[in-house]
């Protein structure tokens, strides 16, 4: 059997070696820019750690789209890989990258000339607005390298291995911490420090994956000469990944809303929340973990034609994405107020976090159905309907949430209520799709 097929073997062992390295990767992505929180924190102001908070959701607007877009990238990919079709797969990998680099260069010229308008937009306050612009534009000198690394990352988990991009992400994120302490703590180059840390940790990362898929192995060598779109390759990736390219970017604009919301409170409460959000964003790992894997294995069984495995590995990856979820969840209730001092010392910037901890991470567990499944309906084909419902909970539910009832009562515990309530819902709509669906697909192998 070709290295990194799922389509036969024991599937929670493939699932648990596929998702430990995912998990480890993702993380050390996740510390990027909570490195950039923590130091700018710590040893910088507060402003300058509600300045590098307000960029979060504007950054996951700006690139969100073209992450979307990877992951039907790497549906495509997973798909030709299971069913053996390797001159497709080449295909898919080549449109892929080419469309990376033109979709870089547009987010590059986006994002430094409109990072002032943008933040100004979102309501980002008059005291931190000169460093929030300073960290996004610098950050999108970069965003290419952010955009390379997660295409080929995509690619190789498409293939079964995530263990390689585990390995760059070690080297990139220890580059970028050792990189902020000598910019911020050495040179005192304050945000800015931070942000070139980030930068060039990313163009690294990106430098590393690109040089292993040119030089290459047994299942894929790509060749520079052949980097080109792939008309009819290439409109499967869209037909794939657009659905997930849109519900990512409405999602992000709802997070964008929310985080304007949480400004009108003021820059300590930007500092606590923002805090918090990079924890949220560690804790929401190993279901999105999960989700890519079962992705992956969904996609390689389709090409298969293996679909009892596929109603098996989605249950399994349930169960297991809802038991690691309910364990964080436990750890960050009674944990908040200490983990939160990673950031800060202040005892109002910690008293918001744990308030957003304590009315947020008890539905991560109800969060781990609604990833799941999304994960499963991508890989079926069914990018759409999981945007769709995806939208309607995350963007228009949560939005008419806090912009019907904030403005009533004006309370900052209102707009956290926000992420569950749009959680519950989406999950409960997801569970009777997939239920359907497994009515829908074959009851026996055909293969």
């Amino acid at each position: 059997m070709e290295k990194g097929l799922m389509t036969s073997g024991n599937i929670t062992k493939q699932l648990i070696y596929f998702v430990i390295p995912l998990v480890l990767g993702n993380i050390l992505q996740q510390l990027y820019n909570a490195a950039d929180s923590a130091i700018v924190g710590q040893f910088v102001s507060g402003e300058a750690l509600a300045a590098v908070s307000s960029s979060g959701p504007l950054i996951n607007l700006l690139i969100s789209f073209f992450m979307g877009v990877s992951v039907g990238a790497g549906v495509v990919v997973a798909r030709h890989y299971g069913a053996k079709r390797f001159e497709e797969m080449h295909q898919a990998i080549y449109s892929s990258y080419v469309f990376t680099l033109i979709g870089g260069v547009i987010m590059t010229i986006i994002g430094v000339l409109l990072s002032p308008l943008l933040l100004k937009l979102m309501g980002v306050p008059e005291e931190v607005m000169g460093e929030s612009i300073t960290y996004l534009q610098i950050y999108f000198y970069g965003v290419i390298g952010v955009m390379i690394y997660n295409m080929g990352s995509g690619i190789l988990r498409a293939l079964g291995d995530s263990k390689t991009p585990l390995y760059f992400l070690m080297i990139a994120a220890f580059t970028n911490v050792v990189l902020d302490l000598v910019f911020v703590i050495v040179f005192h180059m304050g945000i800015a420090g931070a942000a070139w840390a980030t930068l060039i940790s990313q163009c690294l990362s990106a430098l590393l994956v690109l040089i292993l898929m040119i030089r290459g192995n047994d299942i894929y060598h790509l060749r520079l000469k052949d980097f080109k779109l792939y008309p009819n390759t290439f409109k499967e990736i869209i037909r794939f990944g657009l659905p997930s390219g849109i519900q990512n970017a409405f999602v992000s604009f709802s997070n964008l809303v929310v985080q304007s919301n949480i400004n009108a409170f003021g820059s300590i409460a930007m500092a606590g929340a923002g805090a918090y959000t990079k924890i949220d964003g560690f804790a929401i790992l190993p279901v999105q973990s999960f989700s890519l894997a079962i992705t992956t294995f969904v996609g390689q069984n389709i090409g298969a034609e293996k679909y009892s495995r596929i109603r098996e590995g989605f249950k399994k990856a349930l169960i297991m994405g809802i038991g690691v979820s309910l364990i964080i969840s436990i750890i960050l209730v009674f944990g908040s107020p200490i983990i939160l001092r990673i950031f800060s010392n202040d005892p109002e910037v910690i008293s918001y976090g744990v308030l957003m901890s304590h009315m947020v991470a008890p539905a991560y567990s109800i969060l781990a159905i609604s990833h799941v499944a999304i994960g499963y309906l991508r890989a079926m084909n069914q990018s759409t309907l999981a945007m769709v419902v995806t939208f309607a909970c995350w963007c228009g539910l949560r939005m008419v949430w806090i912009l019907t009832l904030t403005p009533i009562f004006e309370r900052i515990e209102v707009v956290f209520l926000g992420w569950p309530i749009s959680w519950v819902v989406s999950s409960i709509i997801f569970a009777i799709l997939v239920y359907h669906d497994f009515k829908r697909i074959p009851a026996v192998d055909l293969n």
